[in-house]
């Protein structure tokens, strides 16, 4: 049965390609804060492993919401590593150390990223696609987002 929630089917096309790049995103940055968690060396090893996993695990339920959006609205995810890999803002980063305020300075790279992709999309749901419902989803993952980096920040100064 074809989605009526009030939205042209060609916007809710256009928000879902956008929020399918949003789902690259999370979990290429998912993969990543694993990576840091099964990683990370040093003194500080057993807070900054138990530190990474509350990261991945808050990433998981951002990943989960933004599949739901998409199907909520009538459209597939994606879900291969290949169209992850292809849609991503992100890029795969490859260490020579593994220590914590590396693998930190890298992800708090890739949240800000995230939060100011966010940002520029969040007046569009609303204005030009006119889904307000996902204006508001947006604007609270990159809330979340935007928790996390100020963590990986204070861990940085």
């Amino acid at each position: 049965m074809k989605t009526n929630i009030g939205v042209k089917p060609e916007n809710l096309s256009e928000v879902a390609a956008s929020l399918n790049k949003m789902l690259a995103d999370e979990h290429v940055l998912y993969i990543k804060t694993r990576n840091a968690h099964w990683n990370v060396e040093g003194p500080d090893f057993y807070t900054q492993h138990k530190f990474f996993e509350e990261h991945y695990e808050a990433l998981q339920d951002i990943i989960d919401e933004v599949a739901e959006r998409i199907r909520l609205i009538g459209h597939y995810a994606v879900a291969s590593m290949r169209e992850y890999l292809k849609l991503t803002h992100l890029s795969e980063e490859s260490r020579s150390r593994n220590d914590s305020q590396g693998f930190m300075k890298e992800l708090l790279l890739d949240h800000e990223t995230i939060i100011a992709h966010i940002r520029e999309h969040i007046d569009r749901y609303a204005t030009e696609w006119n889904d307000q419902g996902t204006s508001d989803f947006v604007t609270g993952v990159m809330k979340t987002h935007e928790k996390m980096a100020w963590m990986l920040r204070a861990h940085l100064k």
